[in-house]
Parts: C-alpha cells; structure tokens; sequence
C-alpha cells in the first residue's frame, strides 16, 4: 500500500504540469523539482514510481488507447458521456478537429510520461548507486519510454523524439522525426530492456516490468513492422521462458481480489477501497449512464451488437466480458457493456465506487495469438481456444464458412479473447485490415484517417511542426 500511495501523489503532481503557454516538450512536471539532487536508492525509487504512476493517465478507462481501439473501431460506442460531447465523437466518427481538445491532452500526457522516464535515465547515469541496480532502473524506464513511443507513432505517426529532458528553449529545436527513427529507438529501448530486466518469477514488486513483458512487446512491434521472423523469435523466447500460461478458465482472469496471475505479463496495478489510492475506474467508467447503483455510470465503451455477434454462440467468453444490459427498479434496460472490472462491493465515496481491479496491459494469451500470427502456426491460436473449449482450428467444427483463413481466424479470436482491452484498432492497422473492415461496417475511414492530427495548439506554438495529411 505505500508503494501505490507514493505513485499517488506523484502522479498529482505530474497532473498539475505546465500550462499552455509552455513548449508541448517543455513538461518538466512538478514532482520532479529537485531532480538535480537525485542521489540515493530512495530518491530515484520515488522518481520511477512518478514513472509508472503515468500508466494510470495513458491507460485510464477514457485516456488515448481506449478511445483509440474501441471508439475507433468496430467494439464500442458511447451513450451520454461527460465532457465536451463534440470532442469525443470525433473519434468514433472518424471526424477529428486538429483542435480537438482531446488530441491535445494525450499528446500532453505522453510528453509528461515521457519526461518522466528521460528524467531518471539522465539522473542515473551519473548517480553513485551500484551497476546492477543502474541496469535495473534503466531497463525499466526503457520499457515504458518504448511503450509510450509505441502508442504514439501508432497514433500520429512521425513524431518529436525526445530521449533526453530538455528546456523550454531547446525543445523549439526538436521537430517530428521520421517513423523509421522513433520504431528504431523503440527497438532498441526494448532489446535494452529484455536483456536486463529479471524474470518475472524474480520481480518482487508487483507492477513492475519484467524480461518477459520486454519482450511480448518487442514482438508486437515487430509484428508492426511487418518482421514476422524477428517477432517469431523473440515471443518464442516468451513462449519457452515457462515463466507464464494460461489460467484453467477465461473467467478465472477477472476478478477486484484477481491480481498478477501466471497469464498476466505487463498489468497495472489498483488498490481499491481508499479514496486516497489509485482505485481503479474501469467499472465506473464502463457502466451504463445512470446513477441506481449509487453512482452514475461514465458510458463509455458500450459494446456493439458487432462485437456481442461476433462471439460464437457457445464461447463462454461472451458473458464473461459483456452483460446485455441492467436492472432498474425491476424494469431490465437493454444496453450491452463490458463487465470484465466489475467490482459491485467497492467502497463508494463521493459517488465513485473505489473499484480494486487491475488491468493487463499485456497478458499470455495476447503473446500466443501473436505467435500464431508471426509463424503461421494455428498451434499457439488453438491453445487459447481450447481453454474456451471451442473447436480447434482445423477441425471439422470450426467455423470456417466465416473465417476461412489462418489470418482470419486470428483476427476473429483476438476480436473476442481481447475484447474491450484495448488492442482492436492496432490489430487491425498492423494486419492492412482497418479500411476493408471499418468501412464494410459504415465507418468513414480513409487512408489518412489511420493517424490522428497533430494538436493545433502545438503547431501555434512552433510552426515548425508539420500536420499530418488529410487534417
């Protein structure tokens, strides 16, 4: 519990950085004033908490990669979300503003994210700590600074990249570097990563980066890139770590007290129950917009009757992730949404249920799909299906009518293992599918619509800063 309320108060801080008059680079953020006197074990533990205390900003139930593989693409829709309405439609319209203020606080919280991992590595460099730990420190803010470049090349394309904290003067200097640039620092980020992280079976701390989630992502970002060897290699190595498997039955993933299990390989930590701690928002956030529980649900990602239909018809999985909707004062409303973080005996305060669960950025089940999709082998797909118990790829039963092909069938089991955990919109850019399967479904996507616009306000204040095609 110290440990996340640390990351607490770091992360307010980190939410009160600079204002907009600031360079978009310049985010020095306020937990960091006496950076300079960084000297102690202690001193940076507080510093990479501040680092991973951002996940709970990138990776909130509304933040950029939520709005970005459900609103944008074919799982999820909103009903009566709070804020500024226009701003959040434009994403599941396909009809985003360059002054969508949206835009502008992702990018912002990636940038802040960002400092955070620059500001330990230069720290630590000079830092009178012994080499293992050095190692250690510089291994896990490589991970989350590639996690991060990442998301945003994904998401905007070429990028400013920024690997050392810089003035407000300096940052003027910085402009968009080629995606070519920013995959091979991601790259090398997480090659650095894997070779010195620990196994996951020796990290002691819950939360924190292993060799494993190293690599998981490295192969996702070969996969990317369409290096369908190198990804091979790489998550087989996952694969023959016996450091994680899959749990006996999909159900057994979720859970408030389910926490860290051998299927999870990158999760988030939450602790509920204290108005103080980062209590997890997804069930919140998730449920339907109304207030008969105590609360009023945020109505975010709402799941389709696409998403509800393209779950076979026994796969257990389906009411696992997705109720049809709720009880008020006896009278059933029909409204599908994700029920993956329910937590119904939170703790409420001040309406908000102080929800416990975690969230898996990265998990066993991800990394199997993935090996399938790098060698052609529907071995590691078939795997993931038969804890569904559902007929295997290849078998007479499979329903091949509808999906035909190897990719096909990938595609469809990581549309429903990984429903609403916020992977769809990357899985279908990374397979060319995006314009085929969006547009078959009414989305207005085109060729430029695959990358957001750059913030307005960033190009107000530097000129400099090219616009992406088509905004």
């Amino acid at each position: 519990m110290k440990h996340i309320k640390h990351i607490l108060a770091i992360v307010c801080l980190c939410l009160a950085a600079t204002g907009c008059k600031e360079s978009f680079l310049n985010l020095n953020p306020v937990s960091n004033p006496t950076a300079d006197n960084f000297k102690t074990r202690d001193d940076f533990e507080l510093a990479v908490n501040a680092a991973y205390a951002s996940l709970y900003l990138v990776y909130h139930p509304e933040g950029s990669v939520s709005y970005a593989n459900e609103q944008m693409s074919d799982n999820a829709i909103v009903f009566n979300i709070s804020g500024i309405q226009s701003d959040k439609w434009q994403f599941k319209d396909y009809s985003l503003a360059t002054s969508n203020t949206m835009i502008y606080q992702f990018w912002q919280e990636y940038y802040k994210a960002i400092f955070n991992a620059n500001i330990v590595l230069d720290k630590i460099e000079g830092a009178s700590v012994d080499a293992g730990y050095k190692d250690g420190v510089k291994a896990q803010m490589m991970f989350l600074r590639g996690l991060y470049y990442f998301d945003m090349v994904q998401l905007w394309g070429d990028v400013p990249l920024v690997t050392t904290p810089l003035t407000g003067e300096e940052s003027y200097g910085v402009l968009r570097s080629p995606q070519s640039a920013v995959y091979d620092q991601i790259k090398k980020d997480l090659i650095y990563a894997a070779d010195k992280l620990p196994l996951a079976s020796a990290i002691t701390m819950p939360g924190r980066a292993s060799k494993g989630a190293a690599q998981a992502l490295l192969g996702k970002v070969y996969l990317t890139l369409g290096d369908k060897t190198s990804a091979a290699t790489v998550l087989k190595e996952v694969y023959n770590s016996n450091q994680y498997s899959l749990l006996a039955g999909y159900a057994d993933l979720w859970g408030p007290t389910v926490k860290n299990t051998k299927e999870s390989v990158f999760e988030i930590q939450y602790l509920g129950g204290n108005a103080s701690a980062p209590f997890s928002r997804y069930y919140q956030t998730f449920y339907p917009n109304n207030n008969f529980l105590g609360f009023y649900g945020g109505g975010m990602n709402q799941v389709t009757d696409d998403l509800y239909n393209e779950f076979e018809a026994n796969d257990p999985r389906r009411d696992v992730s997705i109720a049809l909707g709720y009880n008020n004062s006896g009278t059933f409303i029909s409204q599908k949404y994700p029920i993956k973080w329910t937590d119904t005996k939170a703790t409420q305060v001040g309406g908000n249920p102080l929800a416990n669960n975690n969230f898996m950025v990265l998990r066993y089940a991800d990394v199997l799909l993935m090996l399938s999709e790098a060698n052609g082998d529907a071995t590691y797909l078939n795997l993931v299906r038969t804890r569904a118990k559902l007929p295997k790829f290849g078998d007479a039963a499979y329903p091949t009518a509808k999906y035909a092909t190897l990719d096909l069938a990938i595609e469809h089991e990581r549309r429903t293992e990984l429903a609403i955990e916020f992977h769809r919109w990357f899985d279908l850019k990374r397979t060319n599918r995006a314009i085929p399967v969006l547009t078959a479904k009414g989305k207005a996507i085109t060729q430029t619509k695959l990358l957001w616009p750059i913030p307005q306000i960033v190009r107000t204040q530097n000129a400099a800063i090219t616009q992406n095609a088509g905004y």
